[in-house]
């Protein structure tokens, strides 16, 4: 496993394929690192499912209004809700959208991120300076490399469980 230089800010994150370890870029997007924080510590994350696996592209999670897979779950709908929260304002920055990096999914709005993001399967430069960039996955990209594709999947795999490294 990687070490470990922050644990307040790295999230570990359970898939059913093993353990994937993200650092967050608090100093780069504090307001997006934050929220991640303080949706994995309420168990937010935990069964929410992946709604849209593009190949060669991205996979998108985080809809813990309508994406988990365990309570009133609707997958037409999963993608379509964010958290109880209030939307952020962007924190864009000159981190490239790499292979393993995590971009906050929004709508048209740049100020419409919520609770939704996304991990690059490949280096999508096209997306820079558009998304905020505010992790990398440090550990585990072979487990996020098998995640079922589809828009949706049609039997989506899950975050099984999040949790900030601080707190486990």
């Amino acid at each position: 496993m990687a070490e470990i230089k922050d644990p307040e800010n790295t999230i570990i994150m359970e898939l059913k394929d093993g353990q994937v370890v993200i650092e967050l870029l608090a100093d780069i997007a504090p307001q997006h690192s934050a929220r991640m924080k303080e949706l994995a510590r309420a168990g937010a994350y935990d069964n929410v499912v992946f709604h849209r696996v593009i190949d060669g592209f991205m996979a998108q999670t985080g809809d813990v209004a309508n994406g988990n897979a365990e309570k009133d779950f609707n997958l037409r709908r999963a993608g379509t809700g964010g958290s109880d929260l209030p939307d952020l304002p962007a924190e864009f920055s000159r981190i490239p959208h790499d292979r393993g990096t995590l971009g906050a999914a929004r709508s048209q709005n740049p100020n419409s991120a919520n609770s939704q993001f996304f991990f690059n399967f490949s280096d999508n430069h096209f997306l820079n300076g558009q998304y905020t960039v505010y992790g990398r996955v440090i550990d585990g990209m072979e487990h996020v490399d098998k995640i079922l594709r589809g828009e949706p999947p049609a039997s989506p795999d899950r975050m099984i469980s999040v949790k900030v490294a601080a707190d486990v």
